[in-house]
């Protein structure tokens, strides 16, 4: 069953468990060869916004699933094929007859499709919660193995914390000494496809992140960032040109750094403090209400 509700709706529960969904921010990607399957390979340097969608789950009769938030309106029409009813599912079938029924709540207060792993991190928030709630578990190796069934993201999803990826997004190096960052995410609200935008590029055998983290100190960073790249974005900026508009609003109040998030649309500004973050985003809110900005701090030290 699926619905659209208020949160507050939800029955409070001493067997509710929630879980965060944070915005994923690929802070670099560099695009560095093609398999023979058609999965391209990159180097990506991520981390975890202290802001996304949340997810609450609780025993129930039957299963359901509810949405509520921003931007629940546009998942409430799915068809029940979400990726959180995916990776439920994919679970429960892992787990066998102890996996009892669940109402899922999810508040999606992130874009849909915007770069920022949304569906990727609420599938992996998914498999947390549930674990938690049905108190059982998976071997780790069946564990990553399920999630990349779901997405490639959602390996990274599940680690929520600072990270370097590469091949498809499955090999995964932690990245504790990456400091926080105010950020302000920015999106115009237009879709961009993602295989459209791979279909563009002009090269796919690129230079690697050539960063080495244990050497750099949090001074470092920003200029380090500053050094890499998004090889996507040229070709989403083709596809969508507002994301050339939003970058150049994020500069013009202040951002020290501003890059595509993913695939797009969603770019982030990095500010020099949480105030001047929530300063930016409130005054390009007003400019532009039909867009989306939010402040933000990411995570660090392995949060």
């Amino acid at each position: 069953m699926m619905s659209s509700e208020n949160r507050s709706d939800f029955s409070a529960s001493c067997s509710r468990i929630t879980e965060e969904a944070r915005a994923k921010i690929n802070l670099a990607l560099h695009v560095t060869g093609q398999r023979p399957d058609g999965y391209h390979l990159l180097d990506m340097l991520v981390t975890f916004a202290d802001h996304g969608d949340r997810l609450d789950f609780m025993r129930s009769p039957a299963d359901e699933f509810s949405l509520s938030g921003r931007f629940g309106e546009t998942l409430a029409d799915d068809g029940g094929t979400n990726l959180v009813l995916k990776a439920r599912d994919l679970l429960r079938e892992a787990i066998g007859p102890l996996a009892f029924p669940v109402h899922i709540h999810l508040e999606k207060n992130l874009p849909v499709a915007s770069g920022i792993g949304g569906g990727s991190a609420d599938a992996a928030a998914t498999l947390r919660g549930l674990m938690r709630l049905w108190g059982l578990s998976l071997p780790q190796e069946a564990l990553a193995a399920l999630a990349l069934k779901l997405g490639a993201d959602v390996p990274m999803c599940l680690e929520s914390r600072p990270l370097i990826a590469r091949g498809i997004g499955e090999k995964i190096e932690p990245v504790p000494d990456l400091p926080a960052f105010a950020m302000v995410l920015a999106n115009p609200l237009k879709g961009v496809s993602t295989p459209e935008v791979f279909r563009r590029l002009a090269t796919k055998n690129n230079p690697g992140l050539s960063l080495s983290p244990s050497r750099l100190q949090a001074a470092d960073w920003l200029a380090a960032i500053a050094a890499a790249r998004n090889d996507l974005e040229p070709s989403a900026r083709e596809l969508v040109p507002e994301i050339t508009a939003i970058t150049a609003l994020l500069q013009a109040h202040g951002a020290l750094l501003t890059r595509m998030s993913g695939s797009g649309a969603t770019c982030f500004g990095i500010f020099a403090t949480m105030t001047d973050a929530e300063d930016a985003a409130a005054a390009l809110h007003g400019a532009r209400p039909d867009w989306y900005f939010q402040a933000t701090e990411t995570v660090s030290r392995g949060a």
